[in-house]
């Protein structure tokens, strides 16, 4: 049988159902289970930050880089940008620290296929979706949950989460998907940018898995 254009997923729907093992993968991981249980130390946590840092750098530049492509424009948006943010953070959770000296290969090598998306816009939106959707998604709950774990000072610590620019999460959400809904793309492009999604879940994954390599370390 021969489907019909109609009969497809849209391109947020394949996004989503099509990397749900990946980023449940992700989510369970031991480390982010230590980190909301409140069990690791501000060094804990700021060894994530500087690895999202290396992650953010890297996509914000590649997305600005691309912002004219007609693949990334609809979805470009400075309010979404996140190194501020982090940057504010690391002041709070590690004062002073070397931002960039950081030793990471999980964090250099998704940084590294950030930068390798821009040779198409279908595979930068991909990492685009997942970072930042996620953000406005689950994110949220990990803020809240940062902010009661570790009582931290109103306005202080999880920056990250927050999105002033943005009043809505909600509303900014549906018209995100429906933009990569809008997206001129055929069939095939969409696995493309299904299999980049899956590729950056797991990498994200990867960072996980490297911290949770150093847990006992960072235990509180």
């Amino acid at each position: 049988m021969t489907l019909l254009a109609t009969d497809l997923p849209s391109l947020s729907v394949a996004m989503r159902d099509g990397s749900r093992a990946e980023h449940e993968a992700a989510e369970h991981s031991p480390y982010m289970s230590e980190l909301l249980e409140g069990r690791l130390s501000t060094d804990g946590y700021a060894a994530l930050l500087l690895r999202l840092r290396r992650v953010y750098a890297a996509l914000e530049e590649t997305t600005r880089a691309h912002a004219t492509d007609p693949l990334v424009a609809p979805l470009h948006d400075p309010a979404l940008e996140r190194l501020e943010a982090i940057d504010a953070d690391l002041e709070h959770w590690a004062p002073g620290v070397a931002v960039d000296q950081i030793d990471s290969p999980a964090a250099s090598a998704y940084a590294d296929r950030i930068h390798a998306a821009g040779a198409w816009g279908g595979l930068l939106v991909a990492h685009h979706y997942t970072r930042y959707l996620g953000d406005l998604s689950g994110g949220q709950v990990i803020g809240r949950l940062l902010q009661r774990t570790y009582d931290l000072p109103e306005g202080r610590g999880v920056a990250f989460y927050e999105f002033g620019a943005i009043a809505k999460p909600k509303p900014y959400k549906d018209a995100y998907r429906a933009a990569l809904d809008s997206l001129p793309l055929e069939a095939t492009d969409v696995q493309r940018v299904v299999d980049e999604v899956k590729i950056a879940f797991r990498m994200n994954q990867a960072l996980f898995s490297e911290l949770a390599a150093d847990l006992d370390a960072y235990r509180a």
